[in-house]
């Protein structure tokens, strides 16, 4: 919204700064950054208040989550969520498609997440909105975001899968491109989900994918950068840098909170809601192969849950101790910062190879 104030600008003013997206960037980000800080803690306290009893803890999880966990408030991810859509109405470009197909799926998702977390803490219960209500409703936002993604990429790229490192592969998906696309946003939003089990183990590396997504679209959507680094060029992506700055900005905001013993849970109100960013943003700059990198370690909590059930459901035994996998390092004896902080390394190496995909020949 206040990129307009750029209209003011003789071309030698402060208003002139409203014109890049760099600047506008960072300003969402400390915009995002200290509305977490200053309204984390009375969201926690009327979390408190309000649902007294917290999360439930599941039953079948690790033993000791039901000593340490038990009574933490959930739905923090209202934090992040009003945090990055304040900053991203102040800072972005209104105008621009990706913005709001990337924002509405943020918000879509985290809607349906809230209704689940309110079915929990409201009925104390670890289960609440039906999974496969979650799918229908989820796959339904996808569709819509999908088509409209399609409509707005250049013609050229429309319903076209792009291929990291080979820059000159395009496969031609016609019509299948949209039903690939929900595959796409909604995995993302289901393995972003799995992986909130433990304090902070989300949160950074949602903001580590986010960030390496956003460096990308700020690359595609720059023409100059796309001839140097030979990748195809979307124009209009650029913007989402900062809609990915309130992201990270709100996600910090979030972690002083959430840092272990954690305050409060992000919920499926954020994990939902943040996993469909990353994948809305992969299908609007056509990097979905790339996000399968840098997510890569939502994908393997994902691809652990699967494998684990279908080889129960056939073999009545089970591959790994407990899933999703970050279950199975507990029940190893590691200490849960352990876990989450060698995540979070995983996650950055797994992001720094999604950055080299951009010059690889």
């Amino acid at each position: 919204m206040l990129y307009w104030l750029s209209a003011l600008s003789d071309g030698g003013d402060v208003f002139n700064l409203f014109r890049y997206i760099t600047f506008r960037a960072g300003a969402a980000f400390f915009t995002a950054l200290i509305f977490g800080f200053i309204f984390g803690r009375p969201l926690i306290n009327a979390l408190r208040r309000k649902y007294a009893q917290g999360q439930p803890i599941r039953e079948d999880g690790p033993a000791h989550h039901i000593a340490t966990k038990a009574g933490t408030p959930t739905m923090g991810g209202l934090l992040i969520l009003a945090a990055l859509t304040l900053s991203t109405l102040l800072w972005a470009r209104l105008d621009n498609v990706y913005v709001w197909i990337v924002l509405g799926t943020t918000v879509a998702f985290g809607l349906v997440g809230f209704a689940d977390d309110w079915a929990k803490v409201s009925r104390q219960t670890s289960k609440g909105v039906s999974g496969r209500v979650r799918l229908m409703i989820g796959f339904g936002i996808a569709a819509v975001a999908a088509s409209i993604a399609v409509w707005a990429h250049p013609p050229e790229l429309s319903a076209q899968l792009a291929v990291p490192v080979f820059k000159d592969v395009l496969f031609n998906m016609g019509w299948l491109f949209i039903p690939f696309a929900m595959v796409v946003i909604v995995g993302s939003a289901n393995a972003v989900n799995l992986t909130d089990g433990l304090d902070g183990l989300a949160i950074m590396p949602v903001m580590i994918a986010a960030g390496t997504l956003g460096v990308i679209a700020y690359a595609v959507g720059r023409v100059d950068f796309t001839e140097y680094l030979d990748v195809h060029y979307v124009p209009g992506t650029g913007e989402l840098l900062v809609f990915v700055a309130g992201l990270i900005g709100g996600g910090l905001g979030f972690l002083w909170y959430n840092a272990p013993p954690a305050a409060v849970f992000m919920g499926d109100t954020g994990s939902l809601a943040l996993g469909g960013a990353l994948g809305a943003i992969a299908v609007s700059t056509k990097h979905e192969i790339v996000l399968a990198i840098v997510g890569g370690l939502f994908v393997a909590e994902a691809v652990s849950v699967i494998v684990q059930v279908g080889y129960f459901k056939a073999t009545g035994k089970r591959v790994f101790l407990m899933a999703p996998i970050h279950h199975h390092f507990e029940k190893k004896g590691w200490a849960e910062p352990q876990v989450v902080i060698r995540f979070w390394i995983i996650s950055l190496i797994l992001a720094l190879i999604g950055l080299a995909t951009l010059k690889l020949r």
